[in-house]
């Protein structure tokens, strides 16, 4: 699914891969499923994110679509955000956190 630049997109599999191993950024991954209710609620805050935080790309990853991918991060609950640098996890966040906390985390690493 292709979507603006300023938003968070949802990828595949293999698009997930080309994004952390070849962006400069950091990068966060919102591993997430339609029918989490937590997941929902936070979607607004990772696209107001998204927009706001031009030099971080955000990508969302739909936990149903790709279980490969939740099984290799260890993703266990959900939503679950996984912010990587050069490639590699840094840091994650589990569970619906308020705008706050989830902007401060992804701060400390810019």
């Amino acid at each position: 699914m292709v979507a603006r630049n300023d938003s968070a997109m949802e990828v595949t599999n293999e698009e997930f891969e080309d994004i952390i191993n070849n962006s400069h950024k950091l990068v966060v991954v919102d591993f997430f499923a339609e029918w989490c209710m937590p997941c929902l609620m936070i979607a607004p805050i990772i696209e107001e994110l998204a927009e706001q935080m031009k030099e971080v790309k955000f990508v969302k990853i739909n936990l149903d679509d790709n279980q490969e991918l939740a099984r290799r991060y260890n993703v266990k609950s959900i939503p679950c955000l996984l912010i990587f640098k050069d490639g590699e996890v840094v840091d994650r966040i589990v569970g619906a956190q308020p705008r706050e906390n989830i902007e401060k985390k992804i701060e400390g690493w810019l």
